[in-house]
């Protein structure tokens, strides 16, 4: 029976507690096939958040002219896409521990419907930021409820690619989501656009309600061990994910999560008025496009990452004659933290500053590429990371790593057109290089110390052979 350590400690850090990988039989309940199949449901349903704030961007030029505003002012429409992200996770991960996935993805989905018409229809700039929130409300929480799905039903050492599968997945769309959204805009309306989201909801929402079946294990969802008479909505805390963030070892991998996601949004928010006003790019279809090599290096990326990060754990545990640390799908991280992330980020910046004609932008196009499969490489193994760790909380866990990310990323985006216009793309995008580099040094001590970590703050962490935490409650080891 295989037993969780971290030789990485030496004796005086071994772990003592020992725990197993997860019994297999519960991750046999779907065939292939179905697995396949659940798989790619959520990674259509993830792409529905990526296009409702992706899709945004491009269509600002136009947007601002028609409701008479401002760039500046139609861009809070992106942070207020950023606010809901946490508010959404948190209830929809928190409900679905109790009720189910499935449950959750159809009622978040109507609020989607009822947002993308109403924006669709909006008539000044406040109306248009309200109904914003609740369209990305109701269609953020498939993400968390997607990486929960994945973790339900794949096996550790196929966690890895399940992952690259559906991070590259949502990534991808957010990338595409501009060019496509440009391109309609450009031969119909944004308002055209927005009720075409609208429309693709109600198809998503079809999809679910008959080919996607509860994936959550058997036993495990609250209203599973509720005795006596169930009640129709049951009051349940979303802020109670909040107390994963005490933990180490998930705050460091939180932290490098949104260093390299701001590292994206760095790069494409404010497209159109870096790469697109140095090398006189014009129309939302044109300024679109630029994000189609993003969107091809998280295609890339996926598949890489994802092989990546289960052979990295295979290796480690037939070095370890079958030994099991959760903290050895991480090593696969450094590729995309250390190399392709910020020095993708640093370069676009110097060369949109310094180096004009077709020379820049092609350098430009090729580091949008590397940016989007560091990304990827980033973000898929801290995915299935999540997943081992938590089991049965990991859609929990990825709201909490969530709430805090877009603690970050709603003044970030709103700033990041002042900042290029006050210091400059190659000082903004060298900021944002330099963050990547120091959360990778996060990383590295989770790697190194990472059984002692979860130790100082158990947040019920699992006991892999049984399903079950190693306490009932949570407690912190006092230093």
């Amino acid at each position: 029976m295989s037993t969780e350590e971290s030789p990485l400690l030496g004796d005086q850090n071994t772990d003592t507690r020992r725990s197993t990988l997860p019994t297999k039989d519960v991750y046999d309940r779907f065939k292939p096939k179905e697995k396949r199949l659940i798989l790619a449901i959520v990674s259509l349903t993830a792409l529905v958040p990526m296009f409702v704030s992706g899709c945004f961007v491009p269509l600002i030029p136009q947007i601002s002219k028609d409701l008479n505003s401002t760039p500046t002012t139609v861009c809070l429409g992106v942070t207020m896409a950023v606010f809901a992200s946490p508010l959404s996770d948190m209830i929809w991960s928190a409900y679905s521990s109790f009720y189910g996935r499935r449950p959750m993805y159809l009622c978040g989905l109507p609020f989607t419907i009822l947002g993308s018409f109403a924006v669709a229809t909006s008539t000044n700039i406040n109306s248009l930021l309200f109904w914003r929130f609740v369209q990305m409300f109701g269609c953020n929480g498939g993400f968390v409820l997607g990486t929960a799905a994945v973790g339900d039903i794949f096996k550790v050492e196929e966690r890895g690619s399940a992952m690259g599968t559906f991070f590259g997945s949502a990534l991808f769309g957010l990338a595409i989501a501009p060019p496509v959204g440009g391109a309609l805009a450009q031969c119909w309306s944004w308002r055209g656009f927005q009720a075409a989201l609208g429309v693709w909801s109600i198809l998503q929402l079809l999809l679910l309600a008959f080919f996607f079946p509860e994936t959550a294990h058997p036993g495990s969802l609250g209203i599973d061990r509720v005795t006596g008479p169930k009640k129709l909505f049951v009051w349940v805390n979303p802020l109670r994910c909040l107390v994963f963030l005490r933990s180490p070892n998930i705050m460091s991998i939180t932290l490098m999560h949104t260093v390299a996601l701001i590292a994206d949004y760095v790069l494409l928010v404010p497209i159109a008025y870096t790469v697109g006003a140095k090398y006189g790019i014009e129309g939302e279809g044109m300024i679109g496009a630029l994000f189609l090599p993003n969107g091809l290096g998280n295609f890339v990326g996926c598949s890489i990452a994802g092989y990546v990060s289960d052979k990295v754990v295979r290796q480690a545990k037939e070095k370890r004659n079958g030994v099991w640390v959760p903290e050895d799908r991480l090593r696969a991280v450094w590729i995309g933290a250390l190399v392709l992330v910020p020095i993708s980020i640093i370069l676009s910046g110097f060369t949109t500053a310094y180096v004009d004609g077709t020379v820049g932008l092609v350098i430009n196009l090729v580091c949008f590429f590397t940016t989007g499969v560091g990304v990827d490489m980033i973000f898929a193994p801290i995915g299935a990371y999540v997943i081992d760790i938590s089991p049965s909380r990991s859609a929990e866990v990825m709201a909490a790593i969530g709430a805090f990310r877009s603690l970050l990323l709603a003044p970030v985006t709103a700033l990041l057109i002042p900042s290029v216009e006050t210091i400059g793309v190659a000082a903004t995008n060298s900021i944002s290089g330099i963050l990547a580099f120091l959360g990778y040094s996060l990383i590295w001590l989770t790697i190194r110390y990472g059984a002692q970590m979860r130790a100082y703050a158990d947040v019920g962490y699992p006991d892999f052979d049984t399903g079950t935490s190693y306490d009932d409650g949570m407690h912190e080891t006092d230093h």
